[in-house]
C-alpha cells in the first residue's frame, strides 16, 4: 500500500526528465510521473499537495560538524556583532548560568570585532568582567579567552602545544588571549558546558577523556537530537560529519535505535598529524562496526593546515609583508604514507586544505596513493580549497579528486568581507580564490556544503551564495554557478561522493525516499531571493522528519 503521494509539484528528479508527482512506499520511491498517474495509485496514502513548488531529492550536507553545531545552538552567537558595548550586551542577553569551574563559550566572534589590531584577553575582560569567558571564531580555528578563563585552563603564562598550534604571547610575558588551532585551545574547551566532548572529534580525533558519565551522555544525545531536528528543518536528509570518534558513533547509533536519527549520517575517523599511522586501524574498526543506511563510516579525515584569517593556512608564497608561509600539519612523507595506507584499505580520504601549498601537498599525497596502489574509483576529497595555484587546477580532474567547497566561505556568499589585495592574500592569489567555476569547468567533480557551524546549516542561503553571488571588487573573478548545478552539487553529487548514487540522490522508482518539498518553485524565484525559500516537508526513508 502506498504511504505518501506528493502531487502538483515541479519535481526535479536529477534522473532525466522532470515530473509532477511521486509516490512513496515502504521507505522507497514507488513511482514518479504526472499528477494524474500518481493519483491513480494513491489509494488511502497521505497526500502532500506541492502546489507548484519544487520537489527534489533531500539535501545532503557533505561537510558538517554535527555535535559541535548542535552544542552551539545553546551558545551566545556573536556573528556580525562588533564593539565592546555590543558584545557585552549580547553576552548579558544570553544570560547563561555557569556551573562551578565552567567557562562560558560564545560562538562566531569576528577577528576584527574590536578593530583591526586583533582581540586580546583585555577586550574580553571588559565585555565579561565577572565570569571566565571565551569566544570561538566562526572558522573554529581560533579561540580568544579572558584572563579568568586562561587562568582556569592553565594558559595565562603560556603552554607547550603541538606544531601548528600557538598560545600567542603578549609583550608582558603573559598570554595575549589568542589561542590558535586545536592544540592551543583544547584546554579551554575542556572547561565549557559540554566539557569539550562536542569538539573532541575535531580537537583530538579521540573519544572524550575522561569518559562521559551517564548524565553527560544523556545531555550530549539530547543536544545532537536537537541538532538533527535543526538540520531536517532545512530539507536535509543526509550529513557527512567531518570530525569523528567512536563516542559520536555510539550516540548516533542510540539515536537511530530511538528513531531520532533524522538525517542519515556518515562519520569519519580523524587522523591528526601528531598521530602514529597505527591509528588508521581504528578507521577499519569504525567501518566494521558502523555500516548501515543511516549510520556508516568508511572515510579518514585529516587537516593539512589552518585558515587564512589567522595566517595558519599553508601558502606557497609568504603572507603579504611577512616571511611566513605557515606550515603543514603533516610532513610530506608522513602524509603520503597515510594516503597510501588508507587508499590500500579502500578507505575514502578527505583533507582540509585551504592554502595553495596545502592543496598541492594534498594532491601530491593522492598521487602517491595512486602510484603505489594503482588507479581506482577512490573519490578522495579536498575540503575548502580557498586558494589554489594555476598549476594545480587541472590536477583535480586528472587525478579524479573531488573538490568539496562551501559557497558561504567565499566573500561572494555575503557573510564574510573580501580580502584586500596584499592584505592577507596577494592579488595573484585572489584571482584563484574560491574557484568553484574555474574548477568545475576543468571537469572536476564539485560538491557543495555548509561546514556548519562555521556558517548556518541553512541550505538555501548557501544555494543563493553560489548562484546569485555578491558583487565584489574587480580583482575577484566571477565564480557563480547555475541553479541546477548548485542543487545537483547539494543532492545528486553528494550522494555520488559517498558511493550511494545507485540508491540515493535521484528521484526514480526503487531509490530511497529521501525527499524535500520546498515552499516555492525555485526555478522561477529570482536568484536574489533564493535564501527566502524554505523546506515545507522533509522526508527521510519515507518518514516525514520535518513539516512546516
Amino acid at each position: 500500500m502506498t504511504d505518501i503521494v506528493i502531487l502538483n509539484g515541479r519535481v526535479i528528479t536529477f534522473d532525466g526528465q522532470d515530473a509532477e508527482a511521486l509516490a512513496i512506499k515502504g521507505g522507497t520511491i514507488e513511482a514518479v510521473g504526472s499528477t494524474n498517474e500518481i493519483k491513480a495509485i494513491a489509494g488511502s496514502a497521505q497526500v502532500i499537495d506541492a502546489a507548484g513548488a519544487t520537489v527534489m531529492p533531500g539535501f545532503i550536507d557533505s561537510h558538517v560538524h554535527l555535535f559541535g553545531g548542535s552544542a552551539e545552538l545553546d551558545c551566545a552567537n556573536l556573528a556580525g556583532i562588533g564593539g565592546e558595548q555590543a558584545v557585552a550586551q549580547a553576552i548579558r542577553n544570553h544570560n547563561q548560568s555557569l556551573e562551578s569551574g565552567e567557562i562560558m563559550l560564545a560562538a562566531s566572534l569576528d577577528y576584527h570585532a574590536f578593530g583591526q589590531h586583533g582581540i586580546t584577553r583585555h577586550h574580553l575582560d571588559k565585555v565579561a568582567p565577572d565570569i571566565p569567558f571565551a569566544a570561538i571564531a566562526a572558522d573554529h580555528h581560533t579561540v580568544w579567552a579572558n584572563t579568568k578563563a586562561l587562568e582556569m585552563a592553565g594558559l595565562l603564562s603560556g603552554g607547550s602545544v603541538p606544531a601548528g598550534s600557538e598560545v600567542v604571547m603578549a609583550t608582558d610575558g603573559q598570554a595575549s588571549g589568542e589561542l590558535r588551532e586545536t592544540g592551543a585551545f583544547g584546554a579551554v574547551l575542556a572547561l565549557t558546558a559540554f566539557g569539550g566532548r562536542d569538539l573532541a572529534g575535531y580537537v583530538s580525533g579521540r573519544d572524550p577523556h575522561p569518559p562521559a558519565t551517564l548524565a553527560q551522555r544523556v545531555r550530549d544525545k539530547a543536544a545532537i537530537a536537537r541538532g538533527l531536528e535543526h538540520c531536517a528543518s532545512y530539507g536535509i536528509t543526509g550529513l557527512h560529519n567531518m570530525d569523528g570518534n567512536f563516542y559520536q558513533c555510539e550516540l548516533l547509533s542510540e539515536l537511530h535505535a530511538d528513531r531520532q536519527l533524522l538525517c542519515r549520517t556518515q562519520v569519519p575517523m580523524h587522523l591528526k598529524g601528531t598521530d602514529s599511522l597505527d591509528r588508521l586501524e581504528e578507521a577499519e574498526e569504525m567501518r566494521r562496526r558502523y555500516n548501515t543506511d543511516y549510520l556508516w563510516s568508511n572515510r579518514v579525515k585529516m587537516f593539512m593546515d589552518g585558515v587564512i584569517d589567522s595566517r595558519t593556512a599553508y601558502m606557497l608564497a609568504p603572507y603579504p609583508h611577512t616571511s611566513d608561509t605557515s606550515e603543514p600539519l603533516f610532513t610530506p612523507e608522513q602524509f603520503n604514507e597515510a594516503c597510501i595506507f588508507a587508499d590500500a584499505k579502500k578507505l575514502q580520504i578527505a583533507v582540509h586544505a585551504i592554502g595553495d601549498a596545502a592543496v598541492r601537498q594534498t594532491l601530491d599525497g593522492y598521487q602517491a596513493a595512486r602510484d603505489a596502489n594503482g588507479i581506482r574509483d577512490s573519490r578522495h576529497r579536498v575540503e575548502h580549497i580557498e586558494v589554489i595555484s594555476a598549476a594545480d587546477i587541472p590536477r583535480f580532474a586528472e587525478l579524479g579528486v573531488v573538490a568539496s567547497m562551501q559557497p558561504l566561505h567565499s566573500p561572494a556568499g555575503g557573510l564574510f568581507p573580501p580580502y584586500e589585495p596584499n592584505g592577507l592574500l596577494h592579488r595573484s592569489q585572489i584571482a584563484r580564490a574560491f574557484a568553484w567555476r574555474t574548477l568545475r569547468d576543468t571537469g572536476a567533480a564539485m560538491i557543495f556544503s555548509t561546514d556548519w557551524p562555521v556558517v548556518p546549516v541553512d541550505t538555501m542561503l548557501s544555494v543563493k551564495g553560489a548562484v546569485a553571488g555578491k558583487a565584489l571588487p574587480p580583482e575577484w573573478p566571477d565564480q557563480r554557478q547555475t541553479l541546477r548545478e548548485t542543487l545537483a552539487s547539494y543532492t545528486r553529487d553528494n550522494a555520488w561522493v559517498e558511493f550511494s548514487e545507485h540508491y540515493k540522490g535521484r528521484l526514480r522508482a526503487g531509490m530511497m525516499a529521501d525527499v524535500v518539498v520546498m515552499d516555492t518553485d525555485l526555478d522561477t524565484l529570482p536568484v536574489e531571493n533564493l535564501h527566502q525559500a524554505r523546506a515545507a516537508y522533509t522526508i527521510c526513508g519515507g518518514r516525514i522528519t520535518y513539516q512546516r
